[in-house]
C-alpha cells in the first residue's frame, strides 16, 4: 500500500509538470522519472511502477500537441434516426385518408369498422418507424398503449358501459326521459338539453363526466321524440365542451392558467368573453330548430325512484367527486334500485353490467391502438418538427397568438387528449407570449379554447368515442352536429385576427 501510494503521488506530480510544459522531450521525461519534481517523496524502486503509466501518457500528450494523435469520438447519441419532416405525422393522414375514402366509396360510415382503421395505420406506424428492430417498435407501440392516461380512460370506460347498461334495465333511462318531457317544453327540448349540459359541465369541470351522465337521456329523448340520434348525442357533447373550456375546476383551465401564470378569474373573464357569442348564437339555433319537436311520452308517469341513480351521478360530480367514483357510487345506486323495485334479479343485474362492458369493447380496442399510434409520432419527432416549423415564422404579436393556437392545435391532434396538449405547448406559449408581448390572460385562454375545439371534433378523443359507445352512432355522424364547438373555434380565431377583446390584446 506504500508503494502504490508513493506511486500515485510521484505519477500526479510528473502529469502536472507534463500538462504545463515543462517536460518537453524524452530526456526531460527520464530525468524527471528517475529523480522526481520538488515536493515528491522519494521512494526506493518506486519509479518501477511510475515509468510505464507515465511514458504512455506523454507521449500521447506530446502527440496531440503536435496533431499526429487523435482521440476517438465515442458516439454519445446513440438514438434511433428521427422521420424527417411530415413523414413522422404521416399516420394521421394515413388514418383519415383511410378511413373516410373508404366510408365515401362504400356510401356509409357504418359499413367501415372504425376498429379496422386503426389497425391498418397501426400497422403503418409500426412498419415506418425507423432505427429500431420490429420487436422494440412493438414495445415503443405497447407502450403509448399502456400509458397511465389511457388505462385511466378505459376504466373510465368500462364503468360506464356498466352503469348505462343497469341504469337501462332497470328503468332510470326511461324515468328520466319522462322526467325531461314533463319539465321542458317540447319546442325547446334540444336548448334545454344543451344548457342542462352546460351548467352540468360547468359544475362538474369534466366534458367526460357530462357525457356519461346525460348521453344515455339523450338517446331516450331521441328516441321517443324522433329527433336524430347523432344530433342529440351532439348537443349534449357540444355543452360538455362549454363547461371543460370555462369551469375553475376544469383539468385543462388549470393546465393553462398555470403554464402561463395567471389567474383562474382573469382568464376565466377573457375566455367568456370569447366564446359566450359562440354558446348564445347555438342556443338560439337549437331553439329554431326544437319548433317541429313533438313528445307522446309528457304524459307517462314519472318512476321518481327509478330517477335516484342519475340524480346521484349528477350531484355527487357536482361536488368535485373523481368521475370513477361517482360512477361506482352510481353503479351500486342503480343496482340497489332494480332489486328493491323488483326491475331486475340478482343475476340479471350481472348480466347487465357484463352486456354494458362488453358494449364498450370496441371503443377500448380503439382507445389502446389510437394510444399506440399517437406514442410512435411522438417518438419518430412528429411533435417536435412541428413546434420547430411553426416557431420560426413568429413575427409580431397577432402571428404569436396564431403561433400558439396552430402548436396546441396540432398537439391535440397528435395527442388527442386536450389537457396533455395544454402541458405540452404551455411552457413553448408563455415563452412565445412573453417574447412578443402577448397578455398572458390570452394566451391561456386561447391555449384552452382552441385545445377543446380540436378535442371536441377528432373522432378518436376520448369524449366521442364515449359518446358513441353510448349512443350506439358512429363518432363521424356526430361530428357534423357539433355546432358549438365549431362556432368556438371559429370566434377564438376571430378574436386574434381582429384583435379581441382589445383590452387584452
Amino acid at each position: 500500500m506504500k508503494t502504490l501510494g508513493t506511486t500515485f503521488f510521484r505519477f500526479s506530480g510528473i502529469m502536472r509538470e507534463v500538462r504545463r510544459g515543462a517536460v518537453r522531450d524524452r530526456k526531460c521525461f527520464a530525468a524527471a522519472v528517475r529523480s522526481g519534481f520538488p515536493g515528491e517523496r522519494p521512494e526506493k524502486d518506486s519509479g518501477n511502477l511510475v515509468r510505464p503509466a507515465v511514458y504512455f501518457y506523454f507521449c500521447r500528450s506530446r502527440m496531440m500537441a503536435t496533431g499526429r494523435f487523435k482521440r476517438k469520438k465515442m458516439r454519445k447519441d446513440v438514438s434511433p434516426r428521427r422521420m424527417p419532416g411530415l413523414r413522422a405525422l404521416s399516420p394521421l393522414f394515413v388514418f383519415l385518408g383511410f378511413y373516410l375514402v373508404s366510408a365515401l366509396a362504400a356510401g356509409d360510415f357504418y359499413k367501415v369498422p372504425i376498429t379496422v382503421a386503426f389497425l391498418a395505420v397501426s400497422v403503418y406506424a409500426v412498419l415506418t418507424t425507423t432505427g429500431l428492430p420490429l420487436s422494440r417498435r412493438v414495445e415503443r407501440f405497447s407502450r403509448g398503449a399502456a400509458d397511465k392516461n389511457i388505462l385511466l380512460m378505459i376504466w373510465i370506460f368500462i364503468l360506464a358501459g356498466a352503469f348505462a347498461q343497469t341504469a337501462k334495465a332497470m328503468g332510470a333511462i326511461d324515468a328520466a326521459v319522462n322526467l325531461t318531457l314533463r319539465v321542458v317544453p317540447d319546442n325547446l327540448l334540444l336548448a334545454g338539453v344543451f344548457l342542462a349540459s352546460c351548467f352540468v359541465s360547468l359544475s362538474v369541470g369534466t366534458s367526460v363526466g357530462t357525457i356519461v351522465a346525460l348521453a344515455p337521456v339523450a338517446a331516450g329523448l331521441a328516441e321517443e321524440t324522433g329527433v336524430s340520434l347523432p344530433l342529440m348525442t351532439a348537443v349534449v357533447v357540444g355543452g360538455a365542451f362549454f363547461g371543460d373550456n370555462l369551469s375553475f375546476i376544469s383539468d385543462t383551465t388549470i393546465a393553462a392558467t398555470r403554464t402561463q401564470g395567471c389567474g383562474m378569474r382573469d382568464k376565466f373573464k377573457v375566455n367568456s368573453l370569447i366564446v359566450l357569442p359562440a354558446a348564445l348564437l347555438v342556443l338560439l339555433a337549437y331553439v329554431f330548430m326544437g319548433g317541429p319537436v313533438s313528445a307522446s311520452a309528457a304524459s307517462r308517469p314519472v318512476e321518481w325512484v327509478k330517477v335516484l341513480p342519475y340524480l346521484a351521478v349528477l350531484v355527487l360530480a357536482v361536488a368535485g367527486m373523481d368521475v370513477s367514483f361517482v360512477l361506482v357510487l352510481g353503479l351500486l345506486t342503480a343496482g340497489v334500485v332494480g332489486l328493491a323495485t323488483g326491475g331486475f334479479g340478482l343475476f340479471d343485474w350481472y348480466g347487465a353490467m357484463g352486456e354494458g362492458i362488453t358494449g364498450m369493447g370496441e371503443l377500448i380496442v380503439v382507445t389502446l391502438l389510437a394510444g399506440g399510434v399517437l406514442e410512435l409520432i411522438r417518438f419518430n419527432g412528429g411533435i417536435d418538427y412541428i413546434i420547430a416549423r411553426l416557431t420560426r415564422r413568429i413575427r409580431d404579436k397577432r402571428g404569436a397568438e396564431l403561433g400558439i393556437a396552430a402548436l396546441v392545435c396540432i398537439a391535440n391532434l397528435c395527442t388527442a387528449n386536450n389537457t396533455i396538449a395544454v402541458i405540452t405547448i404551455g411552457p413553448i406559449a408563455k415563452d412565445i407570449a412573453g417574447r412578443f408581448g402577448v397578455d398572458f390572460r390570452k394566451s391561456a385562454s386561447i391555449l384552452d379554447t382552441f385545445s377543446c375545439f380540436v378535442q371536441g371534433l377528432i373522432p378518436y378523443g376520448a369524449q366521442l368515442l364515449i359518446a358513441s359507445g353510448l349512443a350506439g352512432v358512429s363518432p363521424f355522424e356526430i361530428i357534423r352536429y357539433l355546432y358549438y364547438p365549431m362556432l368556438m373555434g371559429l370566434f377564438a380565431l376571430l378574436a386574434i385576427l381582429f384583435r379581441y377583446p382589445k383590452r387584452y390584446s
